[in-house]
């Protein structure tokens, strides 16, 4: 059996398993995975309203602030930093320097990695999305009670972290980076 989502698009094969009483999402409130999906709805959103047509994308801004913060740094180190799959972030890398907002080269040590640099145009789109994006993340964590700010942020890195392990433990494993590498794409 595979699991197809609303586009009808086969996500991987799913196995059948024996329900027993209690074992069964009864409330989507109480369900962390269909509550994370919400808030990231939620968040796209307020991204969306904030940054405006005008802007980057979320992932386009964070491949960019990625690349800003680590000057010269290989695809293959962005990944990781970003969380974005492998070659999800090889498409963005080429739609960004076919904007002139990146710059790529070979590096000396590795004929076979990239080294990637900011361009000028690159900084300025950074620097006009850094408010919009800046007030996108202050509006969404007014959402959250002042008092529990802290331990929300706590939590999300939490599932970062897990995140992170997973992708390592599959690359030990030999499973490469598909596994867990938080793009969705769990096979």
């Amino acid at each position: 059996m595979y699991r197809t989502n609303a586009l009808g698009q086969t996500s991987g094969r799913v196995v059948e398993r024996q329900m027993t009483p209690g074992s069964e999402i009864k409330d989507l409130n109480k369900s962390a995975y269909h509550l994370l999906r919400r808030a990231w709805q939620y968040a796209g959103d307020i991204y969306s309203e904030e940054v405006g047509d005008i802007g980057l994308t979320h992932r386009q801004f964070t491949v960019l602030l990625a690349v800003a913060q680590n000057e010269g740094a290989s695809q293959t180190d962005l990944v990781g930093l970003t969380g974005i799959d492998r070659s999800t972030l090889a498409d963005l890398v080429a739609r960004l320097i076919k904007r002139n907002m990146l710059q790529r080269k070979r590096t000396k040590e590795d004929a076979r990695a990239n080294s990637i640099k900011l361009s000028a145009a690159g900084k300025r789109a950074l620097k006009s999305t850094q408010p919009g994006a800046l007030s996108a993340d202050k509006k969404l964590l007014k959402a959250v009670p002042t008092d529990k700010r802290k331990e929300f942020l706590s939590a999300l890195v939490c599932i970062s972290d897990a995140l992170e392990e997973a992708s390592h433990e599959h690359l030990a494993n030999g499973d490469g980076p598909h596994k867990a590498n938080g793009s969705g794409k769990h096979r």
